[in-house]
């Protein structure tokens, strides 16, 4: 078991839109980026086109990180330190999102979200407004975000 668990992220936007991974469980329904922890003998960023195509079916260049998110036990009272890396992804040309043949029993679409209706949604982390502001040109790359500091959302 690691210390840390080193999840792998894709952020893809496309037309005001953000492809993201619809999760319906006891909670309710409820929104992530593609992502998921690095296996052993990947790159971070071969992990992040797994993911990709893994979660929605699609096939990504991998571009810069933009955000890292820490998720702190101590801080948040989840049981796994996990940390999140976020890298702007592009969808290779010809490649559509779509349900994966053999999705996470929880997983339940795949959608792209309009940026102006995150607001409309739970996504976890609650990074909506870091990526508004990244969309409007607004934010800097690599910027640490603690997840224990963001708001909380009701489900």
């Amino acid at each position: 078991m690691y210390h840390i668990r080193v999840r792998a992220c894709a952020l893809i936007i496309e037309n005001d839109s953000v492809l993201l991974i619809e999760f319906t469980d006891e909670d309710g329904i409820h929104y992530n980026l593609p992502a998921g922890g690095t296996e052993p003998g990947e790159t971070i960023k071969e992990a992040v086109k797994r993911e990709a195509y893994e979660e929605a079916g699609v096939e990504v260049e991998v571009g810069d990180l933009v955000f890292v998110s820490e998720n702190a036990p101590h801080k948040t009272g989840e049981k796994v330190h996990g940390l999140s890396l976020m890298f702007r992804c592009y969808l290779k040309e010809g490649s559509k999102p779509v349900m994966p043949i053999n999705p996470d029993p929880n997983q339940s679409a795949v959608k792209w979200i309009p940026i102006d209706k995150l607001d409309d949604i739970v996504l976890f982390p609650n990074i909506k407004e870091y990526i508004v502001q990244y969309v409007k040109g607004g934010y800097e790359n690599n910027r640490l975000i603690e997840e224990y500091t963001l708001k909380e959302q009701v489900i």
